[in-house]
């Protein structure tokens, strides 16, 4: 009986000691004491717990027990340290100065999307002005004191890793065409070259050049007299070109085949196409001083009716002389075609021949001058024939613009003999790629 007396008593012993010890190991050592301090009428018996030297080192000498709680301030915390990781994202960020947007000195830019995305897919565009105007009479082939003669508008860009699109649309006063609208496959098998879709063919030099690129104010008279006029051979139609490798010079060889329904050609039924070839060949002579020789031929059906063809050869030839260390400063261009027409008409076939001289100086850094001799029989009448003489002067404030004045003397095959002062303005915008040098 006395055992079971005594654990009973150490039973009771354990559990007051228990009782004590939990409010210990709850309270925070690093708190400050209560506020509310015991009454002072407590008993004297309550008190040992804090003053029992005993009760008190178990808990300091038993840090695993003791010290996770003091170590642990996330439970104990929480509320303090949450709002630091919610309050950054409130603070505005600091504007640079001068950089506030709409929202007032301390606001921020608005941006609306991706600048840089939003025109990734955009093609390259640009619109460039050609506007004449003439002093003088031509009582043969007149044309307006003053008129925005064309407007032209490009949009170029590549499609894919494997073709490129090059669209040009052409606004006069009276229409609005398709000057060119083609996609191009520069990749294909064998090393050969692919244009589709509606182009200037390749033919001499001349017709394959728009009308800003000229070097004069107007056309020589075989575009007008053998090519059926300014647009010259222009259809839709498919176009192959191949570079022949050789030690010797640049040689390209170029096949088309068109609609055959536009300038000299008229199609009278799906199977009257018109054909064009053309070699050109290319070669340095010096550092500063190139070549460039081509021969053209065209095939195709006329308007005299159904069964009579027009057959058309040319020869060209260009010299480029531009020294490297005055580049910007001196340049020299000399170019010259011939053309032979055989036409087919219900009386006899008409052979006629056309041809140009010209040459281009510059001699500053902005100006140019130039002359040009033509002369060219009418296709369909070659004991027709008429002759041209101009002078030239250009300045280039930019490569975005240009003003040109032009002194031109014809004498038509009719007798008269008409002296005119043309005066032209270019200008452009945009991104306008590059043309066929």
């Amino acid at each position: 009986m006395f055992h079971a007396l005594r654990r009973t008593c150490t039973s009771l012993i354990v559990l007051c000691a228990m009782c004590v010890a939990v409010p210990v190991f709850a309270q925070d050592p690093q708190s400050p004491p209560p506020q509310n301090p015991p009454p002072e009428n407590q008993p004297p018996a309550q008190n040992p717990p804090a003053q029992n030297p005993p009760a008190q080192n178990p808990p300091a000498q038993n840090p695993p027990a003791q010290n996770p709680p003091a170590q642990n301030p996330p439970p104990q915390n929480p509320p303090a340290q949450n709002p630091p990781t919610q309050t950054p994202p409130q603070t505005p960020a600091p504007v640079p100065p001068g950089a506030a947007g709409a929202g007032g000195p301390e606001g921020q830019l608005p941006v609306y999307g991706n600048p840089a995305a939003s025109k990734v897919f955009n093609p390259d565009m640009a619109v460039i002005g050609n506007f004449l105007g003439a002093v003088g009479s031509n009582t043969v082939a007149p044309q307006p004191a003053l008129e925005m003669h064309e407007a032209e508008l490009s949009f170029q860009a590549i499609v894919d890793p494997y073709a490129r699109a090059d669209f040009f649309l052409s606004m006069s006063p009276d229409s609005i065409s398709i000057e060119e609208g083609f996609i191009t496959f520069p990749t294909l098998p064998g090393g050969l070259l692919l244009k589709v879709g509606k182009m200037k063919a390749q033919f001499g030099k001349v017709n394959t050049m728009h009308s800003h690129v000229l070097p004069w104010a107007d056309e020589p008279l075989i575009m007008t007299n053998l090519l059926g006029g300014e647009d010259g051979l222009n259809d839709s139609g498919m176009s192959l070109s191949k570079l022949i490798l050789n030690p010797v010079l640049f040689l390209e060889a170029t096949s088309e085949v068109y609609n055959g329904n536009n300038g000299i050609w008229k199609s009278y039924k799906r199977s009257d196409l018109a054909y064009v070839g053309r070699l050109r060949g290319y070669r340095d002579l010096t550092e500063g001083t190139n070549l460039d020789l081509g021969t053209s031929f065209s095939y195709g059906h006329n308007d005299a009716g159904a069964d009579f063809t027009t057959k058309i050869a040319g020869v060209d030839a260009t010299i480029r002389y531009r020294p490297l260390r005055r580049a910007i400063y001196r340049r020299f261009i000399a170019r010259t075609e011939l053309m032979w027409s055989n036409r087919g008409q219900p009386t006899a076939a008409a052979k006629a021949f056309g041809m140009y001289v010209s040459g281009e100086y510059q001699f500053s850094q902005r100006w140019f001058t130039g002359v040009r001799v033509d002369l060219s029989d009418r296709a369909a009448n070659p004991s027709q024939r008429d002759k041209s003489q101009s002078l030239l002067l250009t300045y280039w404030p930019s490569e975005f613009s240009q003003i040109r004045g032009q002194y031109r003397r014809t004498a038509y095959a009719e007798g008269p003999v008409a002296n005119e002062l043309l005066f032209q303005f270019l200008f452009s915008i945009g991104a306008h790629g590059a043309h066929v040098f």
